[in-house]
């Protein structure tokens, strides 16, 4: 498969929905450390309640998709992830039309960050999501401009997101609640993106097991 359409955006959703809750306690326990605790919940209960919607209704693009994803984050998640991540679906869709292709997996990366950056006021090296998006867009383009598959464009975006995930372990928070434990929270990793990783291998899969 070269492009990316709603049924891989269909099945991303699905592996989501099951990956975040095979996940749930791990987010709960990184989130417990440095956090509220409350990451791994609100994912599992947000992407299943996603995964509903999507079975319930299924939309008819990858934008339609991601409109909806955001719009149920928004509206069932609490805490920080589900306006965050309802912002990034939501500007994602945004550039979600035309030709999915390689180049545009950076493209929906780069829309993805912006929108959780003007939420959230963070930047690189603060521990948070951030610092597995930032890398993700990165690789994502870097494959594109190699002339690989959208999957491998994706492929590469989700392993250099998992990279900045534990690149967070040593950081120290000066972003969120975990910014109140200073020099504590060091030696943890961050639970955005720790979920942001396993968003994006998700996509991955998704891209892969259609070819």
């Amino acid at each position: 498969m070269t492009n990316l359409d709603v049924e891989w955006a269909k099945d991303w959703m699905r592996r989501a929905s099951a990956n975040l809750t095979e996940h749930r306690m791990e987010l709960i326990d990184l989130d417990r450390a440095i956090g509220d605790g409350d990451h791994g919940e609100n994912m599992s209960r947000g992407f299943s309640f996603v995964l509903e919607r999507v079975n319930d209704n299924p939309p008819d693009d990858v934008a339609g998709v991601f409109k909806l994803v955001a719009q149920t984050l928004m509206a069932k998640v609490g805490g920080a992830a589900g306006p965050l991540y309802g912002t990034a679906f939501m500007r994602a869709a945004k550039v979600a039309e035309g030709d999915l292709d390689a180049a545009w997996v950076g493209t929906m990366c780069e829309a993805a960050l912006d929108g959780i950056v003007t939420r959230g006021k963070a930047t690189t090296n603060e521990k948070t999501m951030v610092d597995a998006w930032t890398p993700a867009i990165a690789a994502a383009n870097a494959a594109a401009e190699a002339g690989k598959t959208a999957a491998e464009a994706l492929r590469a975006a989700a392993d250099a997101a998992a990279a900045g995930a534990e690149a967070t372990i040593p950081m120290k928070a000066t972003k969120g609640r975990a910014s109140y434990l200073g020099e504590r929270s060091i030696g943890h990793k961050d639970p955005g993106a720790t979920s942001t990783s396993y968003l994006l291998a998700t996509a991955a899969d998704a891209a892969e097991a259609v070819g």
